[in-house]
């Protein structure tokens, strides 16, 4: 069965090119073969042309789900309550749910039990992340200040109970703050959130 050649592409998830390439189709050939695999729930698509093994999915690690979510929508880097509970900010758990920020319009992808969603924002925002492990994620200071300047324009619910703010560095939360409109910082005076000294 063809099936089980795709075992020879040894990554998370693969393109259409990849299928092509490991198999010895054309383009066309692969992309009927894809879609066939998928009516039968052996492959789940991610999105056009971007596939995974059904079996696969369900036991993928917190980075490859990571990565995914970065090919999904691209640019885009892990922030919010995903990258806070990463960095250990927050107590607070997303099961099958992971959150990013792009510069693209705010959308959803779904993929078996996993939700990738991307809410936008103004592009002098879209900044102060790093690469982990081939994954682009927020810094700790910058997925606070991101939730923040969303909660502040009521575009995001953040649960500010959840959070342990000793493991925030306050002169890089200060210096990535100015970026943010003043109405940011009104936001974290409101709840008397101690991240900024006096």
């Amino acid at each position: 069965m063809i099936y089980w050649e795709l075992l020879k592409i040894r990554k998370p998830f693969f393109s259409l090119e990849d299928v092509a390439h490991a198999l010895g189709l054309q383009a066309a050939s692969a992309a009927v073969l894809c879609s066939r695999y998928v009516k039968k729930g052996l492959l789940t698509r991610l999105k056009r042309g971007l596939y995974v093994r059904t079996e696969q999915l369900a036991h993928l690690g917190q980075m490859d789900l990571f990565r995914i979510a970065n090919f999904l929508q691209v640019p885009s880097y892990i922030s919010l309550v995903t990258a806070l509970s990463y960095h250990g900010i927050t107590t607070q758990v997303q099961r099958g749910f992971f959150e990013s920020i792009s510069i693209k319009r705010t959308r959803r992808f779904e993929a078996g039990n996993f939700a990738f969603h991307y809410t936008k924002i103004r592009p002098d925002l879209y900044r102060a992340y790093e690469k982990t492990e081939g994954v682009f994620i927020a810094l700790p200071e910058k997925a606070l200040l991101d939730s923040f300047y969303l909660a502040s324009i009521g575009r995001y619910s953040l649960d500010l109970a959840s959070l342990d703010l000793t493991k925030v560095k306050e002169e890089v939360l200060r210096e990535l703050s100015r970026l943010f409109p003043p109405r940011t910082k009104k936001y974290v005076e409101r709840y008397e959130l101690n991240i900024f000294s006096s």
